[in-house]
């Protein structure tokens, strides 16, 4: 039995998992980009979304060598995920080709839409101070001091890694020192606009060997005494070389070492205090890999990738840490070589629903207050998370599967007490399975139809919806609801008031 206590409160409950990477930042313009964001704002999937400034677009030099800024393309984004319900948070990234310390191929390459991506130092800091201070200035002026201070702003992306930050350093030591430099310019441009903005990083790329960055960067932000209002960090579980040669597998708890580490070392240098933000998150680094090279990768077309987001929910949740959001990378349609390939997004080519989308659909309906529950020994696979809603209703989300996903766990009956209930209420469950709001299995079905007809597209994207389903009524006097749940089965209850 699992017993959730619908009088008994546990804790206020802040919502930390309800937010996403949009990658590549200027496909917000496109229509693919705006037809995802449509999906995600009528669904109430997502809360916040961050994207980069992209100065490398935004900053030029006049004839006379003059910087010349031009945010017509940065207003459109922010205006659009502001008209369509979204927080934002942005990552101030990457510098202009111009502003390059060294400006060879090597270290300034193409990327989306002809952007180039600058992998060098700034040969002077001051102007990327200016830099940051005019683009703040500009927010500050378009949307107003209190909306910007709402809003997180942090320096860079993953600067601990020689692909985006001083690549010809020779050790952490040295790039490290550099970040520093960097963002003690940030943080003076922005502070400069207004003291209430909200401003962090280093947005370290963690993998292990990249701590001591992580260490150094604290110790000189006490050292200098500059603002450090949050610690921004990615959190993946594993990387593909070590799926290869089969020495770390998938595993929910793989997110954990690295949380814990961070952690430890923000609470040995004296920001224990300090709101944690994973900024990326995913179950394996390489978001554009596909199953093609390492099949495993069929795992983010599944259910499994939904049963190891729920799963990772509510281990999060127990950690006695400031962990204050997490956001899954997503790596946006472009390049794409067909659908349910493996590539680390929401949806396919053709724009079916994944398992792991429905699931942050589920997990955006809980509420604002955790209940205590707690559940049997034989029902140690399952993980819990019941929540009460500010208007009275319930939501308890429930996944069944094994940490590391290895067991092919036994289709199992469960009973769950709603102890505590004062009148009657409807329960309406949403179940994802393989068998249920699940795209991946129909398309398998079908014979994986890369070009399906008319008919095989409405199939697998009506298989990949999730639909309500009523499982009666329950009161103080019938208080139990029974489930049935498939391997790696995410579920959803909604308990409203008859």
């Amino acid at each position: 039995m699992i017993k959730v206590f619908c009088d008994k409160k546990e804790k206020d409950l802040k919502n930390f998992w309800s937010h996403i990477v949009f990658h590549p930042t200027d496909a917000i313009e496109d229509d693919w980009g705006q037809a995802f964001l449509d999906k995600m704002a009528t669904d109430k999937a997502v809360k916040t979304i961050r994207i980069y400034s992209i100065f490398e677009e935004m900053v030029t030099l006049d004839e006379n060598g003059k910087m010349q800024f031009d945010f017509t393309k940065n207003d459109f984004r922010i205006d659009s995920l502001l008209e369509k319900g979204f927080d934002i948070f942005i990552a101030y990234a990457f510098i202009p080709v111009w502003l390059a310390a060294d400006q060879s191929s090597e270290l300034c390459s193409e990327r989306y839409k002809g952007n180039i991506l600058v992998r060098s130092k700034p040969y002077d800091y001051s102007i990327w101070e200016e830099i940051c201070r005019v683009y703040t200035q500009h927010l500050v002026d378009r949307y107003g001091e209190e909306q910007v201070s709402k809003w997180r702003l942090h320096c860079y992306n993953e600067p601990d890694w020689y692909h985006f930050f001083d690549k010809p350093a020779p050790d952490n030591y040295t790039r490290a020192m550099e970040y520093c430099k960097l963002y003690d310019a940030f943080a003076r441009g922005v502070i400069s606009v207004s003291e209430k903005l909200c401003i962090g990083g280093p947005a370290l790329a963690e993998s292990p060997k990249n701590f001591e960055f992580f260490e150094l960067f604290l110790n000189h932000i006490k050292e200098a005494g500059t603002r450090l209002d949050f610690i921004s960090f990615h959190s993946y579980g594993t990387f593909p070389e070590l799926i290869e040669d089969k020495t770390k597998p998938i595993d929910s708890r793989g997110a954990m070492f690295c949380t814990m580490t961070v952690a430890r070392i923000a609470e040995m240098c004296g920001f224990g205090h300090l709101p944690l933000v994973c900024d990326e998150w995913g179950a394996i680094t390489e978001g554009y890999l596909d199953k093609e090279r390492i099949p495993e990768m069929v795992f983010r077309e599944n259910e499994l990738y939904a049963a190891y987001y729920v799963r990772m929910l509510t281990m999060f949740d127990e950690l006695k840490l400031p962990y204050e959001q997490m956001m899954i990378c997503l790596s946006g349609q472009h390049g794409l070589r067909g659908d349910f390939m493996g590539n680390r997004n929401f949806f396919t080519k053709s724009f079916y629903p994944k398992p792991i989308y429905n699931a942050y659909v589920l997990a955006a309906k809980l509420g604002e207050e955790k209940l205590h529950f707690y559940a049997d020994l034989e029902n140690e696979h399952v993980s819990v998370m019941p929540t009460k809603h500010k208007d009275g209703h319930y939501s308890v989300l429930l996944c069944y599967a094994d940490d590391g996903f290895a067991l092919d766990l036994p289709t199992h009956n469960f009973e769950i007490n709603l102890s505590g209930l004062k009148g009657k209420y409807q329960v309406t469950q949403y179940v994802i399975d393989k068998d249920t709001a699940n795209a991946y299995s129909k398309f398998v079905e079908l014979g994986e139809p890369q070009n399906a007809t008319e008919e095989q597209k409405k199939a697998i994207r009506e298989a990949g919806t999730l639909k309500p389903e009523s499982l009666g009524t329950v009161s103080k006097e019938n208080p139990c609801v029974a489930l049935t749940m498939q391997n790696n089965a995410v579920v959803l209850l909604e308990i409203e008031p008859a």
